[in-house]
């Protein structure tokens, strides 16, 4: 009896693994770059982001000081002046897919909607135009996609020496590859 118990246990815990798709490598870019002026972009490759597969909710953690820049003192200054990571050192998205259903993926990337809440420096910004690509890949899925957000969402003043020199706009990026 104790055997059988255990059997379904494992059994259970297993099938409900297959509903989650996971990744510890995804990748999230952002970028405020001005013409003329140096490139202010930064990506940061070790993203978490999980999936559940039967109702389309997904969730996506990064740590601020992962972010890297092509410049080192951008970077330093990123940290210290404008996330405040020692404060705020993580950056989160809690939402769902739109429609999502994992029987209508195939290899082909297929657009969908997806809405939630973006966490940063400490403030919270309801995100409503982001759509993804995501596609069946041989590990699992795929989602890729971008949406734009504005530094003054997050409470997140330029001061007026640099304020020229960084876009209003932010264009944020992601992708990953999750398996179950």
């Amino acid at each position: 009896m104790k055997a059988l118990l255990i059997a379904i246990l494992f059994i259970s815990l297993n099938c409900f693994t297959q509903t989650k798709h996971i990744t510890k490598t995804g990748s999230v870019n952002f970028e405020a770059s001005v013409p003329s002026f140096e490139e202010v972009a930064a990506k940061n490759s070790s993203v978490t982001a999980i999936i559940n597969t039967e109702n389309g909710e997904i969730a996506a953690l990064a740590l601020v000081k992962a972010f890297r820049f092509k410049n080192a003192l951008m970077e330093e200054h990123f940290n210290e002046n404008y996330a405040e990571s020692h404060k705020f050192p993580k950056a989160t998205f809690e939402g769902s897919i739109e429609g999502f259903s994992l029987d209508q993926l195939s290899h082909k990337k297929k657009p969908f909607k997806i809405k939630g809440q973006l966490t940063f420096h400490g403030a919270t910004k309801e995100i409503t135009d982001c759509v993804a690509n995501i596609s069946k890949i041989e590990k699992g899925i795929l989602m890729e996609g971008s949406f734009k957000v504005m530094a003054s969402d997050f409470g997140i003043e330029i001061p007026g020496v640099v304020r020229n020199k960084i876009a209003e706009d932010i264009l944020v990026g992601f992708s990953f590859e999750l398996s179950n």
